[in-house]
């Protein structure tokens, strides 16, 4: 698709929630700046829009948002931009010789849409058969945390979730399938409350229409405690 370079197309991109790489679109100069400087610019600017906006920022309530929303940007739900967040996966070797797919399933995702800063939440599910190595679980919720923390669309965190996997695993053989509700859709433009976005990632034996099947099953059975 060829984007012309002015508002209206890019408007009808983000409309559209169409991304546009299959990595986060980073400047080079991203980590010039400390947390704490950037806090303290992000402030200011969600001051100046909250003003525009007609609020009276010496209301008790409403001091301290500008200050809550930098914190919150940059040390939370942005975190994940920041590569010194990454988490460490540590592999070991698979002993015990397990040689079916492994699943997680119902790991929850938060996360922003990249257009309009508006929350994406769900629920993914990934699954990988080992080569000879394996991943401690929680480092598989911690590998979708990280990089759901930052402006996202969802096709490219289901992509990026794979990749990383499959880098630290040394296999082909990872699949990931992320179903999610994107406020954006949800509270604003067509406000469709019922709608979720289902995207998926199949690398190596997951495209075998077989395990593929098997993947999906098992993510269907109905976990209760």
């Amino acid at each position: 698709m060829k984007i012309d370079k002015n508002f209206e197309d890019f408007d009808a991109l983000g409309n559209e929630h169409i991304g546009t790489s299959q990595n986060t679109p980073m400047r080079s100069d991203a980590f010039r700046l400390t947390n704490d400087e950037k806090i303290d610019i992000i402030k200011d600017d969600v001051r100046h829009i909250m003003e525009t906006l007609g609020l009276d920022l010496s209301d008790d309530s409403l001091q301290g948002t500008p200050n809550r929303v930098a914190k919150m940007f940059v040390n939370e739900i942005f975190g994940g931009l920041n590569p010194d967040k990454k988490p460490s996966a540590s592999t070991f070797d698979n002993k015990y010789k397990y040689g079916e797919m492994l699943v997680e399933k119902n790991i929850t995702v938060y996360s922003t849409c990249e257009h309009h800063l508006l929350p994406i939440v769900g629920k993914a599910h990934i699954a990988y058969i080992s080569n000879g190595t394996v991943v401690g679980l929680s480092k598989m919720n911690r590998i979708v945390d990280y990089y759901a923390k930052r402006p996202q669309v969802q096709e490219r965190l289901t992509i990026q979730i794979v990749k990383e996997l499959q880098e630290v695993l040394g296999t082909k053989d990872v699949a990931c399938v992320i179903d999610a509700k994107h406020l954006c859709v949800n509270s604003r433009g067509i406000r469709d409350i019922e709608s979720s976005t289902v995207t998926s990632e199949f690398g190596g034996r997951f495209k075998d229409k077989a395990t593929r099947r098997e993947f999906l099953d098992y993510i269907k059975l109905d976990t209760k405690f």
